[in-house]
């Protein structure tokens, strides 16, 4: 009974040990590797730099008042079109009673500023219309031509000598000069009296003009109202940043003005970016290059760079040089805003129908660069080639394959 007891502990033992063996070996048995190959393919390589900025107008104004008041209407909104010396918003002028008060005391002092000069000039033309400022000239003048002939008729009978005559021509001479310079000064000092009341005029007219301006905005003498704000350039309205009844101030040389609204050419974009300064020597004035959009589903357009910032900024630890480009596709139907973000990529150098393989496939040992050939049924040797320009994901191959060989995959991680 014990003995036939042990034999079944021993037979179930090495089942038990038999099933467990066969498990482990079962876990353990590998497949083969199978290695795949692949031909070298003709293919472009493109190398580029990529750098993000935004679209933005080449040209873009800012509109700004010329006085200070508050915004009593707009007449125009974000998105429309605008022509030249169209009417963008209407200020209500609110000035100050001081300064009202100021000009109206200009007014009155250039008022009688004029009448004074107009009376001078009266007085001064009453003395010109008699001759009164050169009688006294005119009188010796007269004497002195009265002298002269006495003086000839007395040398004429030898009674005087002839420097006695001389004397008497001398002195005619000089009465004379003093007689012309008299009726050229009358004339010049009446001249001086008609300048004086236009320049008082003038000073009228430019206080009773800056009291008007302060109360309604405009002058007489001018088509423009100041208190009306025109567009000064053809453009779409970007922005309006103001409401009406926003107090807003004019532009002054201590003061940039409030803008009312901010107007773009929008046919004439460009791309403004930053580039590292690993990637801006590489860079020139130029280059082509790609924009990639991505509010327009990946939009591209094709660009030309045409500056480079000489001065970079550090940004974040690293130098960034600003860079423009010119869009130069048609963008119309696409309808770019400008604020689009978008990525640049700078293509700094582009080869086509080269013999390429992927990087990944190389082996790079010691500065030289090898792939292993197909040699038979997953039979593979390494051959030294010889590379080119590469994008990173694929290289050109300069020598040492041709299209009709294969190379070992290395793409497996369990490759080595």
């Amino acid at each position: 009974m014990k003995k036939g007891c042990l034999i079944s502990s021993i037979l179930v033992f090495a089942l038990l040990s038999a099933g467990l063996i066969y498990y482990f070996y079962q876990n353990n048995k590998k497949d083969p590797v199978i290695y795949e190959y692949v031909k070298p393919e003709k293919g472009d390589i493109e190398i580029k730099a990529v750098t993000t900025g935004s679209i933005k107008p080449r040209k873009e104004v800012n509109i700004k008042p010329q006085v200070s008041g508050v915004i009593d209407r707009l007449f125009v909104e974000a998105g429309d079109k605008v022509t030249k010396g169209q009417n963008i918003a209407r200020i209500k002028l609110v000035p100050s009673q001081v300064n009202i008060n100021n000009a109206q005391s200009g007014v009155e002092l250039s008022k009688l500023r004029y009448q004074d000069a107009k009376r001078e000039l009266d007085r001064q033309r009453s003395v010109s219309s008699g001759n009164l400022d050169i009688t006294q000239a005119k009188s010796r003048y007269d004497n002195a031509v009265q002298e002269e002939q006495r003086q000839k008729n007395l040398f004429e009978d030898g009674v005087i000598s002839e420097k006695e005559y001389q004397q008497a021509q001398l002195n005619l001479q000089l009465e004379k000069n003093s007689y012309d310079n008299a009726k050229i000064s009358s004339s010049n000092t009446l001249q001086q009296f008609v300048t004086e009341v236009d320049i008082r005029r003038q000073e009228m007219n430019a206080a009773i003009n800056n009291l008007q301006l302060l109360r309604e905005g405009a002058t007489q003498n001018s088509s423009q109202v100041s208190n009306i704000i025109k567009s000064t350039v053809d453009g779409m309205v970007l922005e309006v940043p103001v409401e009406e009844g926003s107090s807003v101030i004019e532009r002054n040389n201590f003061n940039e003005g409030t803008t009312v609204a901010s107007v773009a050419d929008m046919s004439t974009l460009i791309f403004e970016g930053t580039v590292d300064e690993s990637d801006v020597g590489k860079i020139k004035q130029g280059m082509p290059l790609v924009l990639t959009v991505g509010a327009l589903n990946e939009t591209s357009f094709n660009g030309v760079l045409e500056f480079i910032s000489p001065k970079g900024n550090l940004e974040e630890g690293s130098v960034k040089f600003m860079i423009r480009a010119a869009i130069k596709d048609d963008y119309e139907d696409a309808f770019l805003r400008a604020g689009y973000s978008a990525n640049a990529d700078i293509i700094l150098d582009k080869k086509t129908d080269l013999l390429v393989v992927n990087e990944r496939d190389v082996i790079y040992r010691n500065d030289s660069t090898f792939v292993e050939l197909v040699t038979g049924d997953q039979e593979f040797s390494e051959t030294k080639v010889e590379l080119g320009i590469s994008d990173g994901i694929i290289v050109e191959v300069v020598g040492g394959l041709s299209s009709e060989d294969e190379i070992k995959l290395r793409s497996d991680p369990n490759n080595n």
